[in-house]
């Protein structure tokens, strides 16, 4: 069958397109599916312009440009790459491959899965506060432009590690940045909060935005409140950045057959799920000690890779060659 895939990625953000990468280092026929309409997963949606430093090497880099660099390093063996495909169901056949329907129809075989689809599919969640569908065009859920707020007065609402981040790059471009928190102790990494406390940037915690103010386009104003002694201040602010988190949806894959939990798919540490053939990373696994970060899934994709090869084939080696001794780099 010639549409008969070794692997098949379900997910094309980093992770996905570094798998797929490191599955041709492994002579691995490979294809790579993704439901968004580019590749680049919820960075390229969300964080296009967001300064990325935790990975091994890079001292820090825009999360458009990683998106960019990966997509360029996964094809250097030429996957199959699919978007704007909605994978629906999974099914293991009589023969042992796999059968893969999208929403739209289409069907893909494969020997082996491999899921790299970040927590599924995800929606923000919203700023809930009275009034706040009048100021659309000043909430922000992401940020495509940071320049385009050079001279504003913004306020930033979360504690994770995206709200710290994004305060902190629009810190040198903003007139002013407020950082409003309702608990005291960030979520985000220790030294980005102690540089954030460092900086210029206002810090609100135990503070959680309440209202609105301005004309009937315009935002002017919004009320913070106090959660300890319950009083009020008013910030006068041009926009609102908005990081509450995502809800996020397995959707039909918690119908695929394997097991699962609160956090995502489980795996060993083979990366392999309770379905033979079937590997997940990133993000949307689960397993002791995960870290949620992409250095990480970085390395759980190869090992995931690793694992589809020995599955195909018991005697290949459990590793591949590193990059710089493969042929396909190699000076002539």
């Amino acid at each position: 069958m010639s549409n008969l895939y070794d692997v098949t990625i379900i997910g094309a953000g980093p992770v996905g397109l570094f798998t797929a990468f490191y599955s041709g280092l492994r002579s691995l026929k490979t294809k790579l599916i993704d439901a968004e309409p580019a590749v680049g997963g919820k960075i390229r949606h969300f964080y296009p312009e967001k300064i990325i430093r935790d990975i091994g090497g890079i001292p820090e880099i825009e999360g458009q440009q990683l998106v960019k660099n990966l997509h360029e390093q996964a094809q250097a063996f030429h996957p199959t790459i699919i978007c704007g495909e909605q994978i629906t169901k999974l099914t293991k056949q009589a023969d042992g491959t796999f059968l893969i329907k999208a929403e739209n129809g289409n069907y893909h075989y494969s020997k082996t899965v491999i899921i790299a689809a970040g927590s599924g599919t995800y929606e923000v969640n919203p700023l809930e506060v009275s009034g706040s569908e009048t100021y659309t065009t000043s909430l922000f859920y992401d940020i495509k432009d940071v320049a385009s707020f050079q001279d504003k007065t913004i306020v930033v609402s979360g504690g994770g590690n995206a709200a710290i981040d994004w305060a902190q790059a629009l810190e040198p471009i903003a007139k002013e940045v407020h950082l409003v928190y309702r608990g005291e102790n960030f979520k985000g990494h220790e030294e980005r909060v102690k540089e954030m406390h460092d900086s210029t940037i206002h810090v609100h915690i135990n503070h959680e935005i309440t209202a609105l103010q301005g004309n009937s386009t315009n935002l002017k104003s919004c009320i913070i409140h106090c959660n300890r002694n319950g009083s009020t201040t008013k910030i006068d602010t041009d926009a609102i950045v908005v990081n509450h988190g995502v809800k996020v949806n397995l959707g039909s894959m918690l119908d695929w057959g394997f097991d699962t939990s609160e956090y995502g798919i489980l795996v060993n540490h083979e990366m392999e799920t309770s379905v033979p053939g079937i590997y997940a990373c990133g993000d949307i696994c689960a397993y002791p000690r995960k870290m949620r970060i992409i250095a990480a899934g970085l390395h759980e994709g190869p090992i995931a890779i690793n694992s589809a090869k020995n599955f195909l084939d018991p005697e290949a080696d459990d590793v591949a060659m590193v990059s710089t001794h493969h042929e396909s780099f190699s000076e002539v």
